[in-house]
C-alpha cells in the first residue's frame, strides 16, 4: 500500500502542475486559436479542475502514508505527543511542497534553455512563442510566493511558533529580492532600484525568513501595480531599521486603505468581482512584522493630479542587544 502512495503523490503534483499550465497557457491559446471567448474558457476550466484533482490526490496521498505510517508503529507506554493540526498541516504541505518543487524548477530551467536555444539561433523569435516564455518566467515567482505564503500562514496559526533570531544583513535580503525581480520587472517594461542610507547598513538581529517574506510580498505587489518603477530604500535609526517599497502605480484609493491588511481581501471583494489574489499577502506581511516587535504601514495617492504612488513602509527592531546577551 506504502508503495502505491509514492506514485500517486508524484502523478498528482504532476496533475495539478499540468492545471497550472493550462491556465497559464489560457489567454495564449484563446487569442491564437479560437474566434470566440467560449474557445477561451473550457481549458481554463479544465486546468482549474486539473489543478485541484492533483492537490487533492497529493494529500490524500500524504494523509494516506503518515496514516499508514502510525498504525505500523508499534505501541508503548511511552507514547510521543500528538501533533497539533498546525505541526501536522506544515508537515504535510512541506513535503509537498517540497515534490511539486521540482517539477516546477525542471519547467523554469527548460524555459531559460530553450529561450537561451531561441535566441542564439538565426532569424527573429516567434512572437507567441516570446510571449509564452515571458509568461511562464513572470508566473513561477508567483507561484513560488503563493506556496509560500500558505507555509507561513500556517506557521502564523500555530502558537508553538518561535520567533527565532539570527544576525541579518538587510542589504544582502534586499539584494536578492531585486535580482530576483529585475527580470520579471523588465519583460513588463518597468525597473527596480534599491539603496541603503547609510550605504553600510550593517548586522541586525532579526528573523530572517520573515524579513524575506515580507519584502517579498511588498515588492512582488509593487510589480503588479508599478507604470515604470519601483524602488526600495533601507534606513535605520538607534533602535530599528526600515525598508520602504515604493511604486509609481495609479495608487489605493483612500476608502480601501483601512482594509488592505484584512484577512482575504482585494477590492474586487466590495464590487462583488472575482477576486485576482487572494488577499493573504499583505495580511501575511504585516502579521509577520508585528510579530516580529515592528510593523508595516502604508502611504498612497490616487488623485488623477497627484503623483499617484503607493508606498509601504516597513519597520523592525535591530535587537542589537542580543549581539551581547546571545541571539534567542
Amino acid at each position: 500500500m506504502t508503495r502505491l502512495l509514492t506514485p500517486t503523490k508524484f502523478i498528482g503534483g504532476v496533475i495539478a502542475l499540468g492545471g497550472l499550465v493550462c491556465i497559464i497557457l489560457t489567454p495564449f491559446v484563446g487569442k491564437s486559436f479560437f474566434d470566440f471567448l467560449w474557445g477561451l474558457e473550457p481549458l481554463t476550466y479544465i486546468g482549474g479542475i486539473l489543478l485541484i484533482a492533483g492537490l487533492g490526490a497529493a494529500a490524500a496521498a500524504y494523509a494516506g502514508a503518515e496514516w499508514i505510517r502510525r498504525r505500523s508503529e508499534p505501541e508503548s507506554n511511552n507514547q510521543r505527543p500528538e501533533h497539533s493540526w498546525s505541526e501536522t498541516t506544515l508537515q504535510y504541505f512541506q513535503l509537498f511542497d517540497h515534490d511539486l518543487g521540482r517539477p516546477l524548477r525542471r519547467i523554469a530551467g527548460k524555459e531559460r534553455e530553450l529561450r537561451a536555444v531561441l535566441q542564439a539561433a538565426p532569424g527573429e523569435m516567434d512572437d507567441g512563442v516570446k510571449d509564452l516564455l515571458d509568461e511562464i518566467e513572470r508566473q513561477t515567482p508567483n507561484f513560488r510566493l503563493m506556496m509560500t505564503n500558505i507555509q507561513v500562514l500556517i506557521e502564523l496559526e500555530s502558537p508553538e511558533t518561535d520567533n527565532q533570531l539570527q544576525p541579518v544583513e538587510p542589504v544582502e535580503v534586499i539584494r536578492r529580492i531585486a535580482d530576483r525581480y529585475t527580470s520579471v520587472a523588465s519583460e513588463a517594461d518597468k525597473e527596480i532600484s534599491w539603496w541603503s542610507e547609510p550605504a553600510e547598513l550593517g548586522l541586525v538581529y532579526a528573523n530572517s525568513n520573515a524579513i524575506e517574506h515580507i519584502v517579498t510580498n511588498l515588492v512582488d505587489n509593487a510589480v503588479r501595480f508599478a507604470d515604470t518603477h519601483v524602488e526600495v530604500k533601507l534606513t535605520n535609526n538607534p533602535s530599528h531599521f526600515f525598508i520602504r517599497v515604493w511604486d509609481d502605480g495609479p495608487g489605493i484609493g483612500r476608502q480601501y486603505v483601512q482594509h488592505l491588511f484584512d484577512r482575504g481581501w482585494t477590492p474586487e471583494v466590495v464590487r462583488r468581482e472575482e477576486k485576482s489574489s487572494s488577499g493573504l499577502g499583505l495580511f501575511i506581511a504585516r502579521s509577520l512584522a508585528r510579530r516580529s516587535g515592528g510593523d508595516l504601514t502604508v502611504e498612497s495617492d490616487d488623485s488623477p493630479d497627484g503623483e499617484h504612488h503607493t508606498a509601504f513602509l516597513l519597520s523592525l527592531p535591530s535587537n542589537l542587544e542580543a549581539q551581547h546577551n546571545g541571539v534567542r
